[in-house]
């Protein structure tokens, strides 16, 4: 019962981290190891629990912007699988931003942690993440602002593969990708909406292409339940997150990513006076 309660806090973090741009792979490693969380990374259940959260995210991104996914598909519909309005054109923007992050995360991403997986890299790189953000705030301030649909396919492409830095602990999906969109001259708000559709395909294929490995684990006596309430919380938690993150975006037209950097500087910091 004890350790319940940490693998609850872990999908917490997870469900916040996650969206926020403060590297959902970097708190998992940081946080645990500084508060000495009792969880064990190499038990059977421990990958089936990672995929519930994973898909516990990916559904919280789902109904948030369902309404956004209504149009786009209705769009493209309409469009006959062309181009033809703006929502079957954004959906095709997605679609091409999807494919970089998706082939490297197959290929890649397994071989990425076990090579950079460690704690100190883990806060090094969340500071180079908190770097990324400030420097990201200057790029807005220097670029003409855009809508999503006005972004142009190489542009869309560039954005889909920066989400591939989320890859190495410390750096954030969310944070790389609304860094790319202010270089690519979107406002705040455009660039976190095609942060978070563009985060949804991705946050699912990680854990759908786990589910079998769900479907066979051995779990303990009653840890099935705890696992599922896990990937409850962490949808609640991501729902939450991107209701405040939206809102966020949208009352800021400078510096909107500075405090989440200078957060990344001063935690990953401490992290490494701390692990000492």
């Amino acid at each position: 019962m004890h350790s319940h309660f940490y693998l609850l806090a872990m999908a917490a973090l997870q469900g916040v981290t996650e969206l926020f741009p403060i590297s959902s792979l970097g708190h998992s490693i940081l946080v645990p190891a500084l508060a000495h969380w009792p969880i064990d990374r190499e038990a059977d259940w421990f990958l089936p629990f990672v995929v519930v959260l994973h898909l516990g995210t990916a559904l919280a991104l789902l109904l948030y912007f369902h309404r956004d996914w209504t149009r786009l598909i209705g769009g493209w519909l309409r469009a006959r699988g062309g181009t033809g309005n703006e929502q079957a054109r954004t959906l095709w923007l997605l679609v091409v931003g999807t494919i970089p992050a998706g082939i490297l995360g197959l290929l890649l991403a397994h071989r990425i942690r076990d090579l950079f997986g460690g704690f100190a890299f883990a806060a090094v790189a969340l500071m180079l993440n908190g770097v990324l953000l400030i420097v990201g705030d200057r790029l807005k301030n220097r670029n003409a602002s855009g809508s999503l649909a006005s972004l142009g396919f190489g542009r869309a492409l560039f954005i889909g593969a920066a989400q591939a830095l989320a890859l190495i602990p410390g750096f954030s999906r969310s944070g790389a990708t609304l860094v790319a969109g202010l270089g690519a001259g979107l406002e705040y708000e455009a660039a976190a909406r095609m942060s978070f559709l563009l985060a949804t395909p991705i946050i699912a294929a990680a854990g759908v292409l786990e589910v079998p490995k769900l479907l066979h684990a051995q779990m303990p006596p009653g840890m099935l339940g705890v696992v599922l309430l896990a990937g409850v919380l962490s949808g609640v938690c991501a729902w939450l997150s991107t209701w405040f993150l939206m809102r966020w975006f949208r009352g800021h037209e400078i510096r909107a990513l500075r405090p989440f950097g200078v957060y990344c500087l001063l935690f990953g910091a401490l992290a490494l006076l701390l692990g000492r």
